[in-house]
């Protein structure tokens, strides 16, 4: 091929490209007009959508998506741009025009992009901001550890990619995930700033850009800088042109946006007022009439597609980058620039005069390449339809992981649920089993206190390159045999729960995302699910599956004291979606449940799982049989079944199991055919519950398991329910079937002790359960 030819098929990219953005900006224009000006409201609340921060970014995702992207990349998509990503794959024939027209509506597209709520594919659900921004690092880190482990080729390697708003870079979690990624020698992931310096309340600082450079590339990042677009770099280098160049690099970000709000007209004003006697000035801007300077001056390199492509096509190698592309908030709408224009909306005058200023006509507005004319709409249409996106719109299907029918139960008559974790994984490790070599653990900088170090001595730390452990080298003498390499099967992490989560996300993705399963397990104190609790949220939200191990947990940790005592956890694995919580007492509950989780974080309708732990050591249960396993799987089990129509029965969850079997002893001669009911999942019992109750109106009459269990007392029965967290966990079994409660639990901070004295002054030792006991079914 000449280099005429060569020329002639970049100016042709070029050209579908930019008429790509424009096309893109109008549709994502109209989809947010007709969802707040069209269609009708019912409730009178504002739909919204953000236009501006969408027209912000067209150009960038028509560069990128019909460009710059493989079919092996993944895309986190900043979250106010989603109606740009609807309108890509309304272009790709993805996106129904239904669900465009019933967008931020009940079963259309989604206000940010989801992974589990949208039609289109999307790679990663965004929506609070920072956390799409960094999964996509753990996702890279995640492939990494996928090519080393010979699941995935490095052929196949993709680009983990997120396209952020330039505010989100105040967000915290993003530095704790750049710390993480150059411990790691992050590769493959490119983060693409759309620098419209506009928050939602003001336009950002200038002071703290000017040292995001220095940042990134101190932690190994390349950053490429697109400030100016083809238009202003032709400028400067013409008489007058250096000076013009300085101004605009030195022009304040607030002043920037309101001369772009105010037109062309004000541009020659204040550049003249500032620059005007400089050698060539006025002479350079006289070549322009206010139409063309205004387009001059906002001609910045992140709306620019030849410099966007220039940029990506610069970027081939697997080094991180960090883009920073130069753009105006609303660029082409009527409110480009102006300080509100967040979640500001085109009136219908303004979207009528867009749509006409495009040439399309009324009743055209949907069309995906109206007002083109046929020419110019079958050239882009065929563009579009040839970009390798086209090609790749289903996800891989991962094969299953196999699960043991059973794990083994660690001996020992008296244990803690923690330690008997560790030696159940490391039991795992050992056993050769299929799933042990799907296991993959990680901890922030807790894997020791939280008894994963045996695991991690038997299958080593992940490392791309050899880490030898310089203690053993030496001859020191230490429990932790940790060597770093390629096959090895835990992450470390530092202390930042932000992370944890994200790379447990990133983790539980790489089945949807690369074809390959995985087993995450992440531990953590208790206490500190808290810290993360976003990141939680926003991994159980796109449906990532990982075992999260809580521990150690509750007042239960005494010496550490109330920083470290957690509380509400129970509530919180109660209340979150995607997420199921159970809190056993004993070993033999724990890897019954452990073998549970696993086949659950494969199934179709599962999810993830969480395990609260303890530190404290109990003495175990002897069994009679299996009969006690299904149940406790349900969520609650007899540990003692009331006798007869029983009026009282004790319920309990976890590590308070003791006292709670001292007082059994201490009543059950006064209160005849006392039960004791072990709750294991108070989640998955409310959830059953909670589904019986609004079967009511779904015509669903299944009986909760709840229910079947409390069935075995008298209707009139009391309940004096106990755990080492807030008494509300447990005190709603009282609704299930109306009875009365006395509700013991930790519902204030804790201070250092043993736990005789803070289990007597919190209330939650035999002697309380006792007292609860007899006022509730004795009237003492």
């Amino acid at each position: 091929m000449t280099k005429m030819a060569v020329s002639d098929l970049n100016q042709d990219m070029l050209a579908a490209l930019e008429a790509l953005d424009t096309r893109l900006r109008w549709l994502s224009a109209w989809t947010i007009h007709n969802a707040n000006h069209i269609r009708g409201s019912r409730d009178g609340l504002k739909v919204g959508g953000h236009q501006a921060s969408c027209a912000s970014m067209t150009a960038i995702m028509a560069a990128l998506y019909f460009h710059a992207l493989r079919p092996q990349d993944k895309v986190a998509v900043k979250p106010h741009a989603g109606p740009v990503l609807h309108a890509i794959h309304y272009l790709l024939g993805n996106q129904s025009l239904d669900q465009l027209q019933r967008f931020r509506g009940l079963g259309g597209a989604q206000s940010y992009p989801s992974r589990t709520k949208d039609a289109i594919p999307v790679d990663f659900s965004t929506g609070s901001v920072g956390l799409g921004v960094a999964v996509t690092a753990f996702t890279s880190l995640v492939q990494d550890y996928l090519i080393a482990h010979g699941q995935m080729k490095e052929a196949d390697a993709g680009r983990m990619i997120a396209l952020m708003g330039d505010a989100e870079l105040d967000e915290g979690n993003i530095y704790e995930c750049l710390i993480e990624g150059y411990k790691h020698d992050l590769r493959n992931c490119w983060w693409i700033v759309d620098y419209n310096r506009q928050s939602l309340d003001a336009t950002t600082a200038d002071r703290m850009f000017r040292r995001f450079d220095d940042i990134f590339e101190t932690c190994g990042w390349r950053v490429i800088t697109m400030k100016h677009g083809k238009l202003q770099k032709a400028a400067f280098k013409k008489p007058g042109g250096k000076t013009l160049e300085d101004w605009i690099d030195n022009c304040p970000n607030a002043d920037y946006a309101a001369l772009t709000y105010q037109g062309g007209a004000a541009w020659r004003a204040r550049l003249m007022a500032d620059i005007g006697g400089k050698l060539n000035v006025k002479k350079l801007l006289d070549g322009f009439d206010d139409e063309a300077l205004a387009a001059l001056m906002t001609n910045l390199g992140g709306h620019c597609v030849d410099t966007l492509v220039e940029a990506f096509d610069k970027a081939a190698d697997d080094v991180p980058t960090m883009f920073i592309a130069y753009t105006i908030k609303g660029n082409g709408l009527p409110f480009a620039g102006h300080k509100d224009n967040h979640a500001g909306l085109m009136n219908p005058t303004q979207i009528h005069g867009l749509r006409d200023s495009l040439g399309i006509a009324e009743g055209q507005e949907w069309e995906p390449y109206a007002g083109l004319g046929d020419n110019m709409a079958a050239k882009l249409k065929a563009f579009v339809e040839q970009s390798p996106l086209a090609k790749t719109n289903t996800e891989p299907v991962a094969e299953g992981v196999p699960v043991p029918d059973r794990l083994p139960v660690p001996d020992g008559d008296e244990q803690s649920t923690q330690a008997a974790f560790g030696r159940i994984l490391l039991d795992l490790s050992k056993s050769g089993h299929p799933l042990a070599d799907r296991i993959v653990t990680t901890s922030p900088d807790v894997t020791v206190s939280t008894n994963l170090g045996a695991f991690v001595n038997q299958r080593g730390l992940f490392r791309r390159q050899e880490l030898k452990d310089v203690f053993a080298g030496a001859k020191i003498p230490s429990a932790q045999k940790w060597s770093g390499h390629a096959a090895g099967q835990h992450i470390e992490l530092g202390i930042a729960e932000n992370n944890l989560f994200l790379m447990l996300t990133a983790l539980g993705l790489a089945a949807p995302l690369f074809g390959s399963r995985l087993m995450p397990i992440g531990t953590v104190y208790d206490p500190f699910i808290a810290r993360g609790l976003d990141a939680l949220n926003y991994g159980c939200y796109q449906d990532s599956r990982f075992l999260l191990v809580a521990t150690p947990a509750g007042l239960t940790l005494g010496p550490e004291g109330g920083a470290h005592q957690s509380i509400n956890s129970p509530l919180i694995g109660m209340g979150q979606p995607g997420l199921t919580y159970f809190e056993p007492a004993y070993a033999d509950e724990l890897a019954a449940l452990m073998r549970w989780s696993f086949e659950h974080l494969q199934a179709e309708k599962g999810g993830s799982v969480y395990l609260r732990l303890t530190t404290r050591s109990i003495p175990q249960i002897e069994r009679v049989d299996d009969g006690w396993e299904a149940d406790m799987l349900k969520g609650g089990y007899w540990l003692k079944r009331p006798s007869g129509e029983a009026e009282a029965a004790i319920v309990f969850t976890g590590a308070i199991a003791p006292e709670v079997l001292t007082a059994f002893d201490g009543l059950v001669e006064d209160i005849p055919g006392l039960g004791l009911l072990n709750v294991t999942s108070p989640d998955l019992l409310h959830r059953g519950w909670s589904a019986k109750q609004a079967g009511r109106w779904t015509g669903k009459t299944e009986i909760s398991h709840a229910e079947t269990l409390l069935s075995a007392l008298s209707p009139h029965a009391g309940l004096v329910t106990i755990i080492d967290g807030s008494p509300s966990a447990l005190s709603w079994l009282g609704s299930v079937k109306g009875m009365r409660v006395s509700p013991l639990g930790t519902d204030r901070f804790g201070q250092t002790g043993d736990l005789i004295d803070l289990y007597r002054n919190y209330r939650l030792d035999a002697e309380a359960i006792i007292e609860a006991a007899a006022e509730l079914f004795l009237g003492e």
